[in-house]
Formats: structure tokens, sequence, C-alpha cells
């Protein structure tokens, strides 16, 4: 037996521990070689029943008002341009009203009563209006955060703390996707005329986790993904053969030291290639019926609107991407609301209840969750010729996906101002989104800094009342 030396011990035992957890993780990743990069989801079942398999969020970016939306307050009308009641605003966190004279600010559009229960929406989105008996519109959101970045922040992640997994992050790492050809975590982005707030490449992050579980941001105009095709005189079986080597190379890396991105490369190389031929696929719109643009209002597929991309979210879903956010940059309304808001209603209303139309004949709604809102809601007080942030009281709708179509949840005081009975928190939101999916979110976990880190901290319960 040849002896060995301290440093030569140390050397070999790290390489055995690290085969050791290497072999663990390729084997949870059932990608053990190049050709077989697939992830299969870390849950081996789920917890719940399996109401969800997908989830489309439909992000109005910005913070649309909650008080010309889905939550009509008569009060509030009556009050309107007369001193706002210190009572409800005393020692309360305001953003850029704090120490201002504060005015009450009645909805300036109508509200009417649709489906079956009588659900009381904005005339601002008639064809929402349409599909009333499909939507459960949560009214007693609340939120942390107050200015943007950190209430989307808080929305996508359940924290401000940069480095965090996104939802969708954390939906692909625990479920996997049901597509090989495609990312199972996509994003797109529009922007209307008014209110436009940047959306940080953050929001869709993996964070923590592996990045080939981080959201793929697709182009909503032109080439949905750049340079998706081969070079001049590289052909598809030349371009085979060079990634299968990379690969092969990319595995002897694999071997020699423990890091998932290595495992992320080679997936992603495989990925790229399939995306050669399943991207223009999916972009062309050739075979969609001129009534089916027009249901969803997509003057030019691909130019770059809130329509076209949530056609193309359906095309997405059909597919089996386990997670699709379509971003809309128009509602941050400080002032002009009574120009900014109707324009930015358009922009969504018909496209956003076409989506929820056309999945419903397709047999796709029952088992997509769409969810439908902003990162906080808008101040009862006005702002000038707008409303200020406010995180004490928003709305949100859910519809498909074993959600209650057809029925309100909770509810604001008189005034609009705070969410007083059945309040959800967002982490209560998250908790609810995954066990539609199947999943407990107290078991959603990955060992981080020393802690079980998961999508809803420590907080978090399932809102039973929305669920069908």
């Amino acid at each position: 037996m040849q002896p060995l030396d301290r440093r030569t011990f140390l050397h070999r035992s790290a390489y055995g521990l690290g085969g050791m957890a290497l072999a663990s993780l390729l084997e949870r990743a059932r990608a053990g070689t190049p050709g077989n990069p697939a992830w299969n989801g870390a849950l081996a079942s789920p917890h719940f029943p399996v109401r969800a398999r997908r989830i489309i969020h439909l992000c109005m970016a910005g913070g649309p008002s909650h008080l010309e939306t889905f939550d009509w307050k008569p009060r509030l009308k009556e009050l309107h341009d007369q001193p706002f009641p210190e009572s409800f605003t005393r020692g309360q966190q305001l953003a850029q009203l704090q120490n201002k004279e504060l005015k009450a600010r009645g909805a300036f559009c109508h509200f009417s009563r649709c489906g079956r229960a009588g659900l009381e929406i904005s005339d601002l989105f008639p064809h929402l209006q349409g599909v009333a008996d499909d939507l459960c519109i949560i009214r007693s959101m609340q939120t942390e955060q107050i200015n943007h970045d950190p209430a989307h922040s808080f929305m996508n992640t359940g924290s401000i703390i940069k480095g965090r997994p996104s939802m969708g992050s954390w939906l692909l790492y625990g479920l996997g996707s049901e597509t090989e050809n495609l990312p199972g975590f996509i994003v797109l982005t529009s922007a209307g005329k008014y209110g436009l707030q940047p959306v940080s490449a953050r929001q869709w992050s993996a964070g923590f986790l592996p990045s080939r579980f981080q959201g793929i941001q697709f182009q909503s105009r032109g080439d949905a993904v750049h340079f998706v095709g081969n070079p001049p005189g590289v052909s598809r079986t030349t371009q085979q053969e060079v990634i299968g080597e990379i690969n092969r190379l990319n595995g002897f890396l694999a071997e020699d030291r423990v890091d998932p991105e290595i495992q992320t490369r080679i997936a992603q190389y495989e990925m790229a290639f399939r995306m050669q031929a399943s991207v223009p696929e999916l972009t062309d719109f050739s075979r969609e019926p001129r009534a089916m643009l027009d249901l969803y209002g997509v003057k030019e597929p691909g130019d770059g609107s809130f329509a076209s991309n949530c056609l193309l979210a359906r095309r997405l879903a059909e597919r089996g991407v386990r997670m699709i956010q379509l971003y809309h940059r128009a509602w941050d309304h400080h002032g002009d609301i009574e120009k900014a808001m109707p324009s930015a209603a358009a922009d969504v209303d018909r496209a956003s209840a076409a989506l929820i139309r056309d999945l419903k004949q397709r047999g796709l709604l029952d088992d997509t969750l769409i969810l439908w809102g902003g990162e906080f809601g808008r101040t009862p007080m006005g702002q000038g010729t707008g409303r200020d942030h406010h995180i004490l009281a928003f709305s949100v709708f859910l519809a498909g996906g074993g959600s209650r179509g057809g029925s309100t949840f909770g509810s604001t005081d008189e005034l609009g101002y705070r969410s007083v009975d059945d309040v959800v928190s967002v982490h209560d939101l998250h908790a609810t989104m995954l066990a539609l999916m199947g999943v407990d979110h107290r078991q959603l976990t990955v060992k981080y800094q020393g802690l079980d880190a998961r999508l809803t901290g420590i907080a978090g319960n399932i809102v039973r009342g929305v669920m069908a």
C-alpha cells in the first residue's frame, strides 16, 4: 500500500466528497449525460391534489388603482375633493403624500354589476365584465413595500432582499417543465402610452437557485430570441456536432468539480439547439384565424403589444411552459389618471378577457391559473390629478386553475383605504398559488446560508376561500 502525504490525502478526499455530492445532484436532476439534460422537478410527488399545471401572471406594472378597477366605493365618491378623514391616515406610512393636505378622490368612472353573482367591475373593462363568472376578485390584498422596484421584488420573490428566487423559478425548480423544446419560465414585456415604470430583469431571476431556473425574456418585437438561427454556412447537423462536442468537454469538467452551473451550461446548450426549431414555429401566427386575432385585438402579430403577447402566452401554455409572465408597463398614475387609466385599460382589457375565453374553449383554463394585478394599489386621496402609491389595500383577480370563479374575497373599509375583512398578504397569495399547483409552500425549500429558504419566508397561509 502506497503511503499518502497529507496534501494528497486531502486533495483526493475532496474529490471523493465532491463526487458523491455531484452524483446526488445528477440523480435528482436526472441529467447525468449531455443528451439527457431534462429537469423533472425536485418534488417526487405533489403534496395536494393538482388543480393547476401552469401559471400565467398578467402583471400590471406600476400599480393600478383598485378604486377604478374592482373596488367600488360610493362613500368615497360622495366625499370627492373634501378633506380626507384624519382618523384613517394618522400615523400611517404614505409615499409622496406624506405631510401634504389630503383630499378624497372618488372614482372617475362608473361600475356595473356583472355575471351571475353581480360582481362590481369598472366600466373601463367591458371585456373583463363579460367573463365575470370566471373571475375570483381578491379585494383585500396588502403588501409591505411602497416603492415600485422593491414592491415588484416582494410580489415576485416574497422578499426585498436581492438574490432571492422568483416564484417562477421556484415552480420550475420544484415541478420541472412539461416542455423540452422551450424554457419552462418565459417573460414578455409591453408598454402603454402613460405611467411607464422600468421593470428590472432581477424580477425573474433564479436568485440562489442554479441559473437554469431563471426566467427567459422573449422579445415582444421582431425575433422572439436573438440569433436563434444558425450563422450562414453552418448546417443543423454541424451545429449539433459542435454542441455535442462542447457538452462532452463540459461533462469532463463536471466530473472534476461540483458546480451546478456546469449542468446548467450543458442543459442550456441542448435547449438552445432545440429552440432553433421550436421558437420559429411558436411565433408563426400564420395559422391563427383572423377571428382569433380579432378576439385578442391583435393588429399585427409580434408588434410588441400586450394583445400579441397574450396570444403568444396561450401558445406557450399549449406547449407546456410552466410559468409565463406578461408585464405591461402603463399603470403609474400620479397624474392625469382620467386620461392615462382609460388608455392602460384599453391596452389590456380585450386581450385579458380573450385569453380567458380562448383557454376555456380549448379546455386549458381548468388547469391554467391566471393572476392579474399590480405590485400595490393607489391612495383614495388625490395627488394632483392622480393617485399615490398605496400598500394597505389593492385588488387582484385569479381565473381558472382551481380558483373560485364568479366570486369576490375580502373587502376594504368604506373609503378603500385599508383591507379589513379576510386580509390577504403577498405570502398568503404565494402559498395559495403553490397549493393550487399541488405544492405545500412549507415543504418546497432549499438550504441557503444555513436556513431552509422558501418562497413564503416564515409566513404564508393558504386562502381556502378563493379555491373552488
